[in-house]
C-alpha cells in the first residue's frame, strides 16, 4: 500500500530589499538628474572595525552577478555576494543637521561599530 502526501507549501521569503518612501524619492531625483540612465548597485565590503560596510556605486547596466530589485517603481541592483547579508533590509534616506545619506535597517545585523560605519552579522 502506498500513500501520497501533498507537497508542503513553500514559506514566503522576505523581500531581499525594500525602499522607504524617502529613499525612493531621493533615488527618483538622482535617476532623473546627474545619474540618468544609470543604476545604483549595493554591495557589502570588508571594511571598518566591525568587519563589513555597505558599498554604493553607480553602474550603466546590471552585471551577471547582480540581483535586480524593483520597489516603488524603481530599480536597484544588489551584488549577489551581498544577498545573504541583506535579506529583509530596508534602505532609507535621512537628512540630518550636518549630513544626509542612505541608511540601512538590516535585520541580519548583530552589531555596529561606534562610529556607525561598519557592522557585523
Amino acid at each position: 500500500m502506498s500513500t501520497t502526501t501533498a507537497p508542503r507549501a513553500a514559506r514566503a521569503l522576505p523581500p531581499l530589499m525594500q525602499l522607504s518612501d524617502a529613499a525612493a524619492e531621493r533615488l527618483r531625483a538622482l535617476y532623473a538628474g546627474g545619474q540618468e540612465g544609470r543604476l545604483l548597485r549595493i554591495a557589502v565590503k570588508t571594511k571598518g572595525c566591525s568587519g563589513m560596510a555597505y558599498d554604493l556605486s553607480w553602474t550603466d547596466s546590471p552585471a551577471p552577478s547582480d540581483e535586480v530589485i524593483t520597489d516603488k517603481g524603481l530599480t536597484v541592483l544588489v551584488d549577489r555576494k551581498a544577498t545573504l547579508f541583506l535579506i529583509g533590509t530596508i534602505m532609507d534616506y535621512e537628512v540630518k543637521a550636518m549630513s544626509a545619506g542612505f541608511t540601512f535597517t538590516n535585520p541580519n545585523e548583530k552589531g555596529r561599530c561606534g562610529c556607525g560605519e561598519s557592522f557585523h552579522v
